[in-house]
């Protein structure tokens, strides 16, 4: 062969690489939607809790929830129940934003939390 390279194996590496670039892509896109949706868990896990801790001391449910969501995660509904049993009960549900905020986004996640009713009329 004198020096000479084989001719049939030129850019096999860079045609390899071109075709795997898709997959590639793909792959970051759907780690990083699960990054986003297990963030909206976090986030409305802490907002149904922060809720519920002002409900019990019969302060704005809806605002402490939402203090503690901004941009995307911003409309999330809140549903702050009445005392019972002693308990109050919040649910937050968020939606979840479609790999950027501002891009769309799916149904949503929700969190339940509860506290002791310590407000004005609860029983001792």
């Amino acid at each position: 062969m004198d020096g000479q390279r084989a001719v049939g194996d030129r850019g096999q590496v860079a045609v390899e690489f071109t075709g795997m670039v898709p997959v590639i892509l793909l792959t970051l896109a759907l780690l990083w939607q699960v990054v986003l949706v297990g963030y909206t868990y976090v986030l409305a896990g802490n907002a149904a809790d922060e809720a519920a801790r002002a409900a019990a001391v019969d302060g704005d449910c809806d605002g402490a929830a939402r203090r503690h969501l901004d941009g995307a995660w911003a409309g999330a509904e809140v549903a702050c129940g009445p005392p019972s049993g002693g308990m109050v009960i919040v649910t937050v549900t968020v939606p979840v934003p479609v790999l950027f905020p501002g891009l769309g986004s799916f149904d949503g996640v929700s969190a339940t939390a509860g506290a002791v009713h310590e407000g004005p009329g609860a029983t001792p």
